[in-house]
């Protein structure tokens, strides 16, 4: 018995007449993503970097040589305003690991870019963090993980891919 299932025994005792199935899946997909939150920082702590700091160098590293996007990118593709995406700049740039540069499209604008220690420390941050991302799934079985990786991509796109209308069910 988890702490989900305390919790729907008390609201079953006290509301027996809510069906509270759906409440159960969204508590422990949210005790789930607070536990792994938390391992996930401690791996990234080892490389002086909080997991919203190794987002921004991740995505910038993901994109490719030459490791630059501009903040607006940045903001979107991490899914953060750009008031949050400009402290997380300021942070990073201060210690060396990104840098601001003139837009050659624009000189109005900057685009911001890995600078050789961002791109040193970020190579070695995401091969310790899927290393830790694949000790975080190991209870599950490879099966397990693919089928729950159907069912959230599945559960995702209702919010995320707009041709894909929320389903009814009859609740099987």
């Amino acid at each position: 018995m988890d702490h989900v299932d305390r919790i729907l025994a008390q609201w079953s005792a006290e509301r027996p007449d809510l069906d509270i199935a759906p409440m159960g899946l969204m508590g422990r997909l949210a005790r789930l993503r607070m536990h792994l939150q938390r391992e996930i920082e401690k791996a990234l702590a080892d490389f002086s970097l909080s997991a919203s700091g190794f987002d921004v160098l991740a995505t910038l590293r993901r994109s490719g040589a030459p490791y630059r996007l501009s903040p607006s990118d940045l903001a979107a593709m991490t899914m953060v305003t750009s008031g949050t995406m400009t402290n997380r700049l300021d942070q990073l740039e201060k210690s060396g690991l990104i840098e601001r540069l003139h837009n050659p499209d624009d000189r109005r604008s900057v685009i911001i870019g890995l600078t050789p220690a961002g791109l040193e420390l970020v190579d070695r941050a995401v091969t310790a963090h899927v290393a830790n991302q694949h000790r975080l799934v190991e209870a599950l079985t490879k099966d397990e993980r693919s089928t729950l990786d159907t069912l959230l991509g599945k559960f995702l796109s209702v919010f995320e891919d707009p041709s894909t209308p929320p389903s009814k069910t009859d609740g099987s």
